[in-house]
């Protein structure tokens, strides 16, 4: 019974990370859209790419709630709530 048990929770934290992981990428296609039609001043926009490419860095490498983070700066200055 503990065995099962055992397994059971190692499952669900391997399932959890991979659906963790997968979230990165639906973030930066956000980011992305809101993007193109964004009214920020030349810093606002410059710090969003920096964001954004950090982020994208960071999910490479897979540091996902670091690229989550980062990618959550670059939303906050564009007003998206996710």
């Amino acid at each position: 019974m503990k065995i099962r048990t055992i397994l059971i929770a190692a499952g669900l934290a391997l399932a959890s990370t991979s659906a963790f992981a997968f979230s990165c990428p639906k973030h930066m296609k956000a980011i992305d859209a809101a993007m193109s039609t964004a009214k920020l001043t030349d810093a606002q926009m410059a710090d969003v790419k920096k964001y954004r490419a950090e982020g994208e860095k960071l999910h490479k490498e897979g540091k996902h709630q670091e690229s989550l983070d980062t990618l959550g700066k670059a939303e906050n200055i564009l007003g998206i709530k996710m």
